[in-house]
Formats: structure tokens, C-alpha cells, sequence
């Protein structure tokens, strides 16, 4: 990585020399303003970049399906509605991570239009528990006493999207927004767990205590979802650019769920 990193730097500073002396480097360019300087995008480019994030989760009613199949076709359920009791919620949790981007602009006078890949890895996601109890009678006459504990997490670990970018240039700047596809993958964790006690009035007088549980975990699943965003590029020297942006992903999971990041990255264009 250091190599190539070096290689790409004796590039750069081969090609700026040949191009012109230091005042010609773009961002030295003040006397004419960087609106007026023409810089071409055309081509291929490769990059690294880190982001911070925040992903935005909706657990609710998520293990609602674990605890139907733990009580189906019991008195419990068919009079107390156990498995669709208001349970879990919204939590948003923040994360970062790393990565890189490469991608091929085309470009007709001032306007470029391109596509790229963009990767980061990191962690993104989050956990939440709850519980609740409630005291009802049911069909066979018998007081229920129970207590439906949830717990659901997802952690996404690798996130991927591919991208088609509108871009317009600026003199050293290259704003743009972007649109396309997104894959994951993330671990997804969901556990139902229901006990308590059935009393019979009698006679005689009987007390059936129960605990119940199942949990489904998904280790290394791949998710999909669509991504959006806008950046901005600005050219350093003739091969090197300087990028912040920010990224919006959607995901299409069991656990309702989003992350927003923003980024810095490097990249060199060829």
C-alpha cells in the first residue's frame, strides 16, 4: 500500500512538472479566480476514505413473529394477544469506518457524468431490549401471569453501493449527487422469550408455571437496499483531489433500518 501510495505521488509530481511551474498548481491559482481554471475529470480514479455515521433503527414488533410461533394455538395467545404486544422501538446509535472508492467520469464540457463503486467497512447498527407483563384470564378459566421479553441488534459490518454520479465542474470543484444500489452485510440477532404462571382457581387449586424462548440469529447476512447522496471533489494538484460527502443508504431488512454518513477521502485520478 506504501508503495503504491509513493508511486502515485512521483506520478503526480511528474506529470505537474512537466505541465507547468508551481503558480499552475490549481489551488494557487487566487489571481484568476478558481472559478476560471479548466480542470479535466475525464477518466479513471481510485481513492480512500473514512466516515462517521449514524444508523437509525425501528425494532418495533420485530420478534412479533418468533413469539406467535412460540404460543400458537395456546389459551395465552388466543386471549392475550401475547405475541402482539407493543414491544421494542426506535434507537439510533452512531458508528465509523473506512474504505475506499474507484469509479470512471465522462465528461462534455462542463457537465460529467460517471459511475462508481464505494466501499466502507466498519460498524454500523445497534441492540435494544424490552419487556412486558400483564395478568389476564383465558379460555379454560385459568389467570395468566405473563412476561414477553424481546431482544433484536443488527451490525452491519461491510456496506457496498454502486453508484451513477451527476457532476458539474467548477473550476477546482466537482460538485455532484449521485444515486444507486446498496449490499451489506450484517449479523442480525432476534430473541422472543415468554414465562410465567397459569393459576387454576380450581378445584383443586393448581399452579402451572411455563418459560418459552427461541432466538434466530443471521451471522454474516447479505442485505441490499439503495443509496443517495451529494459530494464535492476539489483538485489539489493535477492528480490528487480531496473529497467530503454524504451518503444516505436504505436498507431492506426484518429490522427497519438507515445510515447517514459523511466522509472524507483522498483520491488520484489516472
Amino acid at each position: 500500500m506504501r508503495r503504491s501510495f509513493l508511486a502515485a505521488m512521483m506520478l503526480c509530481a511528474a506529470s505537474a512538472a512537466q505541465a507547468a511551474d508551481m503558480p499552475d498548481l490549481p489551488i494557487l491559482r487566487g489571481t484568476q479566480g478558481l472559478s476560471s481554471v479548466q480542470i479535466n475529470w475525464q477518466g479513471f480514479y481510485v481513492g480512500g476514505q473514512a466516515g462517521y455515521g449514524t444508523s437509525n433503527m425501528n425494532f418495533t414488533n420485530s420478534t412479533q413473529q418468533l413469539a406467535a410461533r412460540l404460543l400458537a394455538n395456546t389459551a395465552i395467545e388466543n386471549a392475550g394477544g401475547v405475541a402482539e404486544w407493543p414491544l421494542l422501538g426506535k434507537e439510533s446509535v452512531h458508528g465509523n469506518g473506512f474504505g475506499g472508492f474507484f469509479g470512471y467520469n465522462s465528461q462534455w464540457d462542463d457537465v460529467v457524468i460517471g459511475v462508481e463503486l464505494s466501499y466502507l467497512h466498519g460498524k454500523f447498527g445497534g441492540s435494544q431490549t424490552d419487556s412486558m407483563t400483564r395478568i389476564f384470564n383465558d379460555s379454560t378459566g385459568s389467570q395468566d401471569t405473563v412476561t414477553h421479553q424481546s431482544f433484536a441488534s443488527i451490525n452491519i459490518t461491510d456496506t457496498g453501493t454502486l453508484r451513477l454520479r451527476g457532476a458539474y465542474s467548477w473550476g477546482v470543484f466537482l460538485p455532484y449527487v449521485f444515486g444507486g444500489a446498496a449490499l451489506g452485510q450484517a449479523d442480525i440477532v432476534r430473541t422472543a422469550t415468554i414465562f410465567g404462571n397459569q393459576h387454576n382457581p380450581g378445584p383443586p387449586v393448581q399452579d402451572f408455571p411455563f418459560f418459552v424462548t427461541a432466538t434466530e440469529q443471521q451471522n454474516s447476512h447479505l442485505i441490499y437496499g439503495y443509496t443517495a447522496g451529494l459530494g464535492v471533489d476539489v483538485m489539489l494538484i493535477s492528480c490528487l483531489f480531496l473529497r467530503a460527502e454524504w451518503e444516505y443508504v436504505r436498507w431492506a431488512t426484518i429490522i427497519d433500518t438507515s445510515v447517514n454518513t459523511v466522509r472524507l477521502g483522498l483520491g488520484y485520478k489516472f
